[in-house]
């Protein structure tokens, strides 16, 4: 059996054919400002971080023990230096070092400049101000070299890069405390439709609640992003026209959910025919087939399906990547493994299809995956349960229990 959405359709785009219209017409923004450190998390770098300082800055040790020359070490035999000081971390050792002579030393600390090995304190013998140490000390070990990490005026971060706490670690370590980031990319969004009742107001018949905008709102939440919520537009032409002229003049994106599709009540293909541009409209994916992508002015638009699991679905394979290359860095790819489907899942070709799934592995590595219920493009509550997408390719019609699937997993972490 044939998609049947598919049927009556001129051919529709695949997801990356999609991808590869949007991102061409796509300019990252190049407005950049400068931020503290402890603003920097989630920003995208404007300009490549160099290193003003040598990273490590000091030889220094990787252990705990004694520094001493190498050209001391007794290749063969056991040998013992004299102890005459003590390098901390902080607290370097200043004075001068005769041949025979070593240090002790913490993790951190400074190596004299007369010396270039440590040994581990776990390796020798202290008798009083005499260190006795083992046969076959390898020369030049557990010492940091200067500038091993980063030479001075060497490229720390190249930009562009979404800084990640672990960059801005990297920064600090360099006495970096300030950075040029792009600026934040304004965006807003919208539900549309009559049907809609805010949170707070009891259900008359026919409608229901607007869960969309708090699902954006959260799946909005990066520090790239600013943000606004425009509410909830009922299903008027001229006045969802008008809002979105408005909010095109001050957003560099606007995303609304509903209206895309064919009815009678869905305006937005006409609305951007008439006051912008529509670059691509319906995509070969399920769910979310009724998408739409174009402009108004310089402000870039997204038209999502009104169902709840192809918003997130659209938001995750589509505006995402594009927000991201907007924003100024490279859009992150879904991880993908494979599993072994624990049961039969039905699907007509046509379309690539994500049917949402939950993936355990087992205590030998491997994986498993089962489908999280219902998948109808309505239904929200398997999309809470599933941990994953099962990607099922356009051709495929269908998998039996005991097939190896592919998996996109939504988070790091899975049960």
């Amino acid at each position: 059996m044939i998609d049947a959405c598919i049927q009556t359709e001129d051919r529709l785009l695949t997801l990356e054919e999609t991808l590869t219209r949007m991102r061409s017409s796509i300019e990252p923004i190049n407005d950049a400002e400068k931020v503290n450190l402890h603003d920097a998390l989630g920003r995208v770098l404007a300009e490549s971080a160099i290193s003003p300082i040598d990273l490590p800055y000091h030889n220094n040790a990787s252990m705990d023990g004694y520094a001493l020359a190498s050209s001391d070490i007794n290749p063969d035999h056991p040998f013992s230096l004299n102890l005459i000081g003590t390098s901390w971390a902080g607290r370097p050792y200043e004075g001068s070092i005769l041949p025979g002579q070593c240090v002790r030393i913490f993790t951190g600390g400074v190596i004299p400049e007369a010396l270039d090995t440590v040994v581990m304190q776990e390796h020798v013998q202290r008798i009083g101000e005499t260190v006795h140490f083992p046969a076959k000390v390898q020369a030049l070990q557990h010492v940091r070299i200067v500038g091993e990490d980063i030479a001075k005026n060497a490229i720390l971060i190249t930009a562009p890069k979404q800084l990640s706490a672990i960059d801005l670690g990297l920064l600090a370590s360099a006495g970096i405390y300030q950075v040029n980031v792009k600026r934040k990319i304004k965006i807003a969004f919208l539900s549309t439709g009559d049907e809609l009742t805010p949170l707070g107001q009891p259900l008359t018949s026919g409608k229901i609640y607007d869960s969309n905008r708090y699902m954006l709102s959260a799946l909005l939440k990066e520090e790239a992003f600013s943000t606004t919520d425009l509410g909830v537009v009922p299903d008027d032409k001229a006045q969802l026209e008008n809002l979105l002229i408005a909010a095109a003049d001050t957003h560099d994106a606007i995303i609304t959910t509903g209206g895309a599709s064919v009815g009678e009540a869905d305006f937005i293909q006409e609305i951007l025919d008439k006051i912008g541009r529509v670059e691509l409209w319906k995509i070969a994916v399920k769910p979310g087939k009724p998408l739409a992508f174009g402009s108004i002015g310089a402000c870039r638009f997204f038209g999502l399906p009104g169902n709840p699991v192809s918003v997130v679905l659209a938001f995750q394979r589509i505006v995402i990547p594009g927000l991201q290359f907007m924003a100024g860095f490279s859009p992150k790819k879904p991880l993908q493994l494979t599993a072994i489907c624990q049961e039969s899942i039905k699907k007509s070709p046509g379309r690539l299809e994500f049917i949402r799934g939950i993936l355990s592995q087992s205590d030998n590595g491997g994986h498993q995956v089962r489908s999280a219920g219902k998948q109808g493009s309505h239904i929200l509550s398997s999309m809470s349960h599933a941990n994953c997408f099962i990607v099922f390719p356009s051709d495929c019609e269908g998998i039996k229990k005991g097939d190896r699937v592919i998996v996109e997993p939504l988070s790091t972490w899975i049960d």
